[in-house]
């Protein structure tokens, strides 16, 4: 096999050596690696016929599907980098990624029709792709039939592994959506890690839970195809009914699991876990945010032939640290760690001067390694501040990205976590790290889920307030549950108000929307 640079090249390197293997499933239907090399070459040639060329951002805007896999390597194939859009984001926040990232041209389906009138009225888009040609819309619309007429011929576009692959907008601290930049080299050193690491092998059968917005389904589908593994897209319509994504992974006999801790938690308490089939399921791998360690150990007892792996790392990074989860003991809730960093990285912690801390010390976990993002996407100035820069031999440079996370490097080498730099407020004079005040909140029994968040107060200092979520049949009053804490914080970290809720609101992506929960505390007080 020839040295493989370029994140697209696997499915062709598996269409020549196993082209019956099944690369993509969904429900029903499946491709196999002979199939989708040449459904996304087809693709490929027909974008390049209406003009896109290298470097070009093409956006995907439909639910998730069979041809979720054609669209991204068929943009690859181009020379192009794909950009997926939010399936259920609101029209204005849309646009505006369409608008910022000068997208053209959409890959999406009829589902979405209604929404296109719409969004064709805010941007200056050329066409879109999977709709009827005969359709009611005022630009070019091109179907799944006319692609397929295309060849089937690999195009010969001269790319480099620093070029452009794709670009995942995340919300920035203002709201405002910043377009991540990954280039075909990072992404393919996190899906060559995640290989080696997992030791995933074309018998493998892995889900694909988190929407193409998201950078966990970087994982799914490209350490897959480097594999010649099968990625089993799960239903959108079962992954809010726990007990039929459990059904569904033991119906598709996954054997990698890979989703936010929240769906775990999910499927945990209401899936009927112990009445399912689950030994092909080898690895459990959860990242996105903490996983509350009583929730995790009993998860771990249910599915005791399954090993479990913590990832962690910020969007700009892919994963940068990873656990395995060791055997948790039963008279503690302490955090589990993040664990080491991962092959060709190197980590550092630094305090607010960016001055290196010994190890023991807490300070700002700073990254660097070929799985590090290029920059933001039309925002220099981002990027700049997103970098920190170590002078090497009076005149190269070290570049790392500034994670935003507090970290502790331990004695046996894991990096604990401690939250985020802006998780870390003050109140009455004093530092409160408000992840802290989550774990104590959800080291009570009947306590499922929780959420600090800041609130100003009238002396333009902050009060801490919180939301709780009971597990079933919980019974808990405020009081208990501030008795509870003054054994576990001090008195100026207890929350002045805390709010016993049915649900939470949540991001796209499942984590808690802490961000909704304090602008309605604040329209509260």
């Amino acid at each position: 096999m020839s040295y493989r640079y370029l994140l697209h090249t696997a499915i062709y390197e598996n269409a020549l050596v196993n082209p019956t293997h099944p690369a993509i499933r969904f429900q029903k239907e499946e491709f196999t690696y002979g199939k989708l090399a040449k459904a996304s070459n087809q693709l490929a040639n027909f974008l390049i016929n209406l003009g896109v060329k290298r470097g070009d951002r093409v956006g995907i805007y439909m639910n998730k599907n069979i041809y979720s896999a054609v669209a991204i390597y068929g943009i690859l194939s181009a020379g192009a980098a794909y950009v997926p859009l939010d399936p259920f984001a609101p029209i204005d926040r849309l646009s505006f990624v369409i608008n910022d990232c000068q997208i053209h041209f959409l890959i999406t389906n009829e589902a979405k029709k209604d929404n296109l009138k719409e969004i064709i009225h805010k941007t200056a888009l050329d066409g879109f792709i999977g709709i009827q040609s005969n359709s009611s819309l005022p630009i070019p619309s091109y179907s799944w039939d006319q692609i397929f007429q295309f060849s089937s011929s690999q195009p010969s576009i001269q790319l480099v592994e620093q070029d452009l692959a794709y670009i995942l907008y995340t919300s920035g601290s203002t709201g405002t959506p910043k377009g991540i930049m990954h280039t075909h080299r990072s992404g393919l050193s996190f899906a060559e890690w995640a290989v080696q690491t997992y030791q995933i092998t074309s018998s493998d059968r892995i889900s694909n839970h988190a929407p193409l917005h998201f950078d966990l389904s970087t994982f799914d589908f490209f350490a897959s195809a480097i594999a010649g593994a099968t990625t089993v897209i799960v239903p959108e319509g079962i992954t809010k009914l726990p007990a039929s994504m459990a059904r569904w992974i033991q119906d598709e006999k996954i054997t990698i699991w890979y989703s936010v801790p929240f769906a775990l938690i999910q499927m945990l308490e209401r899936g009927g876990l112990e009445s399912k089939d689950f030994s092909n399921l080898r690895w459990v791998l959860f990242a996105g945010e903490p996983f509350p360690t009583k929730h995790l150990r009993n998860l771990m007892k249910t599915l005791p032939k399954a090993r479990f792996s913590n990832l962690y790392g910020p969007t700009e990074t892919n994963v940068c640290t990873y656990y395995h989860v060791a055997p948790l003991s039963e008279d503690t809730d302490e955090p589990i760690p993040i664990g080491i960093v991962c092959e060709n990285t190197e980590a550092l912690v630094v305090d607010a001067e960016g001055i290196p801390l010994p190890d023991g010390q807490i300070g700002e976990l700073l990254i660097r390694g070929g799985t590090v993002m290029k920059g933001y996407w039309g925002r220099p100035d981002l990027t700049d501040k997103g970098f920190f820069r170590r002078s090497m031999f009076g005149y190269c440079e070290d570049i790392f990205y500034r994670t935003g996370d507090l970290v502790q490097k331990m004695p046996d080498g894991n990096y604990k976590f401690w939250g985020r730099k802006d998780r870390q407020i003050k109140t009455r004079g004093y530092r409160v790290e408000l992840d802290e005040v989550e774990a104590a909140l959800l080291s009570h029994p009947a306590v499922h889920e929780a959420a600090a968040y800041p609130v100003p107060d009238v002396e333009g200092s902050h009060l801490i307030e919180a939301a709780i979520i009971l597990v079933q049949g919980g019974n808990l009053s405020e009081d208990d549950l501030i008795k509870h804490l003054s054994g576990r914080l001090p008195n100026y970290a207890i929350p002045a108000k805390i709010i016993i809720s049915d649900d939470f609101p949540r991001t796209s992506t499942g984590k808690i929307n802490r961000r909704e929960l304090q602008e309605k505390a604040i329209k509260n007080t």
